[in-house]
Protein backbone atom coordinates (compact mmCIF):
# COMPACT_ATOMS: atom_id res chain seq x y z
CA UNK A 1 0.00 0.00 0.00
CA UNK A 2 1.46 3.37 -0.91
CA UNK A 3 2.37 5.74 1.87
CA UNK A 4 0.90 9.21 2.35
CA UNK A 5 3.45 10.99 0.14
CA UNK A 6 2.87 8.58 -2.76
CA UNK A 7 -0.91 8.96 -2.47
CA UNK A 8 -0.58 12.76 -2.55
CA UNK A 9 1.74 12.59 -5.55
CA UNK A 10 -0.67 10.30 -7.40
CA UNK A 11 -3.60 12.59 -6.59
CA UNK A 12 -1.63 15.58 -7.88
CA UNK A 13 -0.77 13.71 -11.12
CA UNK A 14 -4.43 12.70 -11.53
CA UNK A 15 -5.50 16.34 -11.27
CA UNK A 16 -2.95 17.32 -13.93
CA UNK A 17 -4.05 14.45 -16.16
CA UNK A 18 -0.83 12.43 -16.17
CA UNK A 19 -1.13 9.13 -14.39
CA UNK A 20 2.08 7.37 -13.52
CA UNK A 21 2.15 4.25 -11.43
CA UNK A 22 5.00 3.59 -9.04
CA UNK A 23 7.70 1.23 -10.34
CA UNK A 24 6.62 -1.71 -8.19
CA UNK A 25 3.07 -1.65 -9.61
CA UNK A 26 4.18 -1.38 -13.22
CA UNK A 27 5.77 -4.82 -13.06
CA UNK A 28 2.42 -6.39 -12.14
CA UNK A 29 0.47 -4.61 -14.86
CA UNK A 30 -0.47 -6.63 -17.94
CA UNK A 31 -1.21 -3.56 -20.01
CA UNK A 32 0.36 -3.81 -23.42
CA UNK A 33 0.81 -7.58 -23.25
CA UNK A 34 -1.04 -9.98 -25.51
CA UNK A 35 -3.74 -11.87 -23.63
CA UNK A 36 -3.70 -15.58 -24.50
CA UNK A 37 -7.41 -16.05 -23.77
CA UNK A 38 -8.44 -13.27 -26.13
CA UNK A 39 -6.15 -14.67 -28.83
CA UNK A 40 -7.77 -18.10 -28.49
CA UNK A 41 -11.25 -16.60 -28.62
CA UNK A 42 -10.30 -14.56 -31.68
CA UNK A 43 -8.92 -17.63 -33.48
CA UNK A 44 -12.08 -19.60 -32.68
CA UNK A 45 -14.25 -16.80 -34.08
CA UNK A 46 -12.10 -16.63 -37.22
CA UNK A 47 -12.40 -20.39 -37.72
CA UNK A 48 -16.17 -20.13 -37.37
CA UNK A 49 -16.20 -17.53 -40.13
CA UNK A 50 -17.03 -14.60 -37.88
CA UNK A 51 -15.16 -11.33 -37.83
CA UNK A 52 -12.00 -10.99 -35.77
CA UNK A 53 -13.53 -8.51 -33.35
CA UNK A 54 -16.12 -9.72 -30.85
CA UNK A 55 -19.32 -7.77 -30.67
CA UNK A 56 -21.91 -8.56 -28.00
CA UNK A 57 -25.24 -9.85 -29.21
CA UNK A 58 -28.58 -10.66 -27.63
CA UNK A 59 -28.52 -14.25 -28.85
CA UNK A 60 -29.42 -16.54 -25.96
CA UNK A 61 -30.10 -19.93 -27.56
CA UNK A 62 -27.50 -22.58 -26.90
CA UNK A 63 -26.46 -25.27 -29.38
CA UNK A 64 -28.45 -28.48 -29.03
CA UNK A 65 -26.38 -31.41 -27.86
CA UNK A 66 -27.27 -34.77 -29.32
CA UNK A 67 -27.77 -37.56 -26.82
CA UNK A 68 -26.10 -40.84 -27.53
CA UNK A 69 -28.03 -44.10 -27.25
CA UNK A 70 -25.13 -45.73 -25.38
CA UNK A 71 -25.46 -43.40 -22.39
CA UNK A 72 -27.89 -44.86 -19.93
CA UNK A 73 -30.11 -42.89 -17.63
CA UNK A 74 -28.95 -42.68 -14.01
CA UNK A 75 -30.83 -44.97 -11.68
CA UNK A 76 -32.06 -47.22 -14.49
CA UNK A 77 -30.88 -50.81 -14.27
CA UNK A 78 -30.87 -53.06 -17.29
CA UNK A 79 -30.03 -56.70 -17.83
CA UNK A 80 -26.69 -57.58 -19.40
CA UNK A 81 -26.72 -58.18 -23.16
CA UNK A 82 -23.48 -60.12 -23.73
CA UNK A 83 -21.90 -63.23 -22.26
CA UNK A 84 -19.25 -61.05 -20.62
CA UNK A 85 -22.02 -58.99 -19.04
CA UNK A 86 -23.70 -62.10 -17.62
CA UNK A 87 -20.41 -63.39 -16.25
CA UNK A 88 -19.78 -59.98 -14.65
CA UNK A 89 -23.29 -60.14 -13.13
CA UNK A 90 -22.59 -63.61 -11.73
CA UNK A 91 -19.27 -62.40 -10.27
CA UNK A 92 -21.03 -59.57 -8.45
CA UNK A 93 -23.71 -61.99 -7.26
CA UNK A 94 -20.97 -64.32 -5.97
CA UNK A 95 -19.30 -61.41 -4.14
CA UNK A 96 -22.54 -60.27 -2.49
CA UNK A 97 -23.57 -63.78 -1.45
CA UNK A 98 -20.12 -64.64 -0.09
CA UNK A 99 -20.01 -61.34 1.86
CA UNK A 100 -23.36 -62.19 3.47
CA UNK A 101 -22.17 -65.75 4.16
CA UNK A 102 -18.99 -64.35 5.71
CA UNK A 103 -21.03 -62.29 8.20
CA UNK A 104 -23.16 -65.32 9.02
CA UNK A 105 -20.16 -67.61 9.50
CA UNK A 106 -18.28 -64.98 11.48
CA UNK A 107 -21.02 -64.32 14.03
CA UNK A 108 -22.24 -67.88 14.64
CA UNK A 109 -20.35 -69.35 17.59
CA UNK A 110 -18.54 -72.67 17.27
CA UNK A 111 -18.24 -72.54 13.47
CA UNK A 112 -15.23 -74.46 12.14
CA UNK A 113 -12.30 -72.45 10.82
CA UNK A 114 -12.46 -74.14 7.44
CA UNK A 115 -15.90 -72.57 6.78
CA UNK A 116 -14.47 -69.06 7.27
CA UNK A 117 -11.57 -69.94 4.97
CA UNK A 118 -13.88 -71.32 2.26
CA UNK A 119 -16.18 -68.28 2.34
CA UNK A 120 -13.16 -65.93 2.23
CA UNK A 121 -11.70 -67.86 -0.70
CA UNK A 122 -15.02 -67.67 -2.61
CA UNK A 123 -15.10 -63.90 -2.00
CA UNK A 124 -11.51 -63.54 -3.25
CA UNK A 125 -12.28 -65.59 -6.38
CA UNK A 126 -15.29 -63.36 -7.10
CA UNK A 127 -13.23 -60.17 -6.75
CA UNK A 128 -10.31 -61.50 -8.82
CA UNK A 129 -12.62 -62.77 -11.56
CA UNK A 130 -13.91 -59.21 -12.04
CA UNK A 131 -10.48 -58.24 -13.35
CA UNK A 132 -10.80 -60.79 -16.15
CA UNK A 133 -14.34 -59.90 -17.23
CA UNK A 134 -14.35 -56.16 -16.54
CA UNK A 135 -14.03 -55.13 -20.19
CA UNK A 136 -12.29 -52.25 -21.90
CA UNK A 137 -12.03 -49.09 -19.76
CA UNK A 138 -12.58 -46.97 -22.90
CA UNK A 139 -16.16 -48.32 -23.08
CA UNK A 140 -17.07 -47.17 -19.55
CA UNK A 141 -20.08 -44.82 -19.82
CA UNK A 142 -19.34 -43.31 -16.40
CA UNK A 143 -15.97 -41.87 -17.49
CA UNK A 144 -15.40 -38.96 -19.88
CA UNK A 145 -12.68 -38.80 -22.56
CA UNK A 146 -10.06 -37.71 -20.00
CA UNK A 147 -10.74 -40.59 -17.57
CA UNK A 148 -12.63 -38.46 -15.06
CA UNK A 149 -15.68 -39.99 -13.41
CA UNK A 150 -18.94 -38.28 -14.34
Amino acid sequence: MPNRAERRANAKRNRKGTVKQPARYQARSREGLVDEYSLQEKSIRLQDGQTGEWKPSAKTDLPVQSTSSTVREPGKLSLPHTARGWIRFLCWLLIVLSAMAFFVVMWIPNMPTWSVIVVSAVFAVGVLSLFFVSGDPKDNPNVDEYGTAV
